[in-house]
């Protein structure tokens, strides 16, 4: 194939045919199983375990609710910046799409015209993903084997080089990891306001389990008064 003999020696063109290669040998269906998960279905499902992870933290009640549920908090906003982060570096490198310079790839999104070097996509999952793990280690592993799979796709896709999504990789989880004392310690402060509000700390710990707290101290002190009578 041209494309082939256009990369030479280069091992991310080469690896970037290897990947993509497969999906000219797979069926039309799982092809288009494929885009619409690497273009939507991974980042939702990141998007998923967060939620899940803080429905289960606030049903838990833990005295580090608040804590867990600012890590939570910080994962998307993790991804936001991570993205702004990147405008700037796609500007300076200004690598064009693999499809633009190398021939023979079987490209499953069609209308890419921004530059390649860094993927936003790769980016936005691994921060998410690394800033899940910070505040909950089982659901932030599901979530960095899901980013890696995602990763991958973006190359079986024809969209990105291995470089694009190693390179998303590691400024998501760059701007994860660095910047995530700085957000702990102005976001931990906020959701332990939330959660002493009466109105929305439902948002770090379940009302029922605030409850149920609430009335232990009642019996208690009950059962307390209950013996002094007694003994008296």
């Amino acid at each position: 194939m041209a494309g082939l003999a256009d990369s030479g020696s280069n091992p991310d063109v080469d690896l970037l045919y290897d990947i993509n290669g497969l999906a000219k040998d797979a069926p039309g269906w799982f092809d288009r199983v494929m885009e619409y998960v690497g273009e939507y279905g991974l980042l939702l499902a990141i998007v998923l375990l967060v939620v899940w992870c803080w429905w289960s933290v606030r049903r838990r009640g833990d005295e580090d609710a608040a804590s867990t549920v600012a890590a939570l908090v910080w994962a998307p906003l993790a991804a936001g910046i991570a993205v702004l982060v990147n405008v700037p570096i796609r500007g300076f490198v200004e690598r064009p799409r693999p499809f633009l310079d190398h021939q023979g790839l079987e490209v499953l999104v069609q209308g890419k015209t921004d530059y390649s070097f860094v993927s936003d996509h790769a980016t936005i999952v691994m921060a998410m993903a690394v800033g899940l793990f910070v505040a909950n280690r089982r659901f932030g592993l599901v979530a960095l084997v899901l980013a890696l799979f995602g990763g991958f796709i973006r190359v079986y896709m024809g969209v990105h080089y291995p470089t694009d999504v190693v390179g998303g990789f590691a400024l998501g989880t760059a701007v994860a990891l660095l910047l995530s004392p700085l957000a702990m310690a102005l976001l931990t402060p906020v959701l332990k306001a939330v959660e002493r509000s009466p109105r929305v700390g439902w948002l770090v710990r379940g009302r029922g389990r605030a409850e149920r707290d609430d009335a232990v101290i009642p019996e208690a002190r009950s059962e307390r008064t209950s013996e002094r009578d007694l003994a008296a």
